[in-house]
């Protein structure tokens, strides 16, 4: 069984300005000044507050059910539905990862909606989800080239919650999870604390394939990943 659970460093995430902004919905030079310095301000404050976080364990996938759209992993049955079991049905086992921001992003930006500063509270969700995603990024990069050596793909990542999968099975993963590095708890409401985290599978294989863009196959129309097209790892 493959286990690795690491820190990463702020830095080598390397969100910048012009990322943020992107991810707010803004073209290249669309946005105001005022909100590229407090964009700034907010960066170079996650930069001195922020733990990030991220793990992994790989499991064999010990049976898929065509019909159901389920994979047992570990005695757990994943009901995954079938745009993603479409996607991991041809792994032989699955990476199942956890990624935080840490708390300190969440917390700034409802304390900043609360005394009414509506844009800075957004600027902190907005660059909490955006480091999430970044170190997910990495983790992925990290796991693909570990696995490379042995000649083996990996999928995308896939989370409940999207593609129909349903997020009350956040409680199923985070069994195969049990010393969990990150920290992360789960409400009654199968939702993350801190919710700056990312979960979910990756496939791993010799027949599987990391597609560069995945919502074709999708049509949740508000889901983060169609306002930011990321770069194939």
């Amino acid at each position: 069984m493959i286990r690795s659970a690491f820190n990463i460093n702020f830095s080598d995430l390397k969100i910048n300005i012009a990322q943020i902004e992107t991810a707010m919905g803004y073209k290249d030079g669309e946005s105001q000044e005022t909100i590229s310095e407090l964009t700034m301000k907010i960066l170079k404050e996650a930069e001195l507050m922020c733990q990030v976080k991220a793990e992994y364990t790989v499991y064999p996938i010990l049976k898929v059910n065509d019909k159901e759209k389920t994979l047992e992993i570990d005695d757990q049955v994943f009901n995954v539905k079938r745009i993603v079991y479409g996607q991991l049905k041809r792994s032989d086992s699955v990476a199942v990862f956890l990624c935080t921001a840490g708390e300190k992003l969440g917390s700034r930006s409802r304390e900043a909606m609360k005394r009414g500063d509506l844009l800075e509270g957004y600027i902190y969700d907005v660059v909490g989800s955006e480091i999430a995603d970044v170190a997910a990024d990495i983790m992925q990069d990290k796991l693909r080239k570990e696995l490379a050596v042995e000649g083996k793909k990996i999928t995308n990542r896939y989370s409940p919650g999207y593609c129909d999968w349903d997020v009350a099975e956040q409680h199923k993963l985070f069994q195969l999870l049990p010393d969990n590095f990150c920290g992360i708890r789960l409400n009654s409401s199968a939702l993350m604390d801190p919710e700056k985290s990312v979960s979910g599978f990756i496939g791993i294989g010799e027949n599987v394939r990391y597609n560069e863009y995945t919502c074709g196959l999708c049509d949740m129309k508000d889901c983060i990943y169609r306002k930011v097209k990321r770069v194939s790892i």
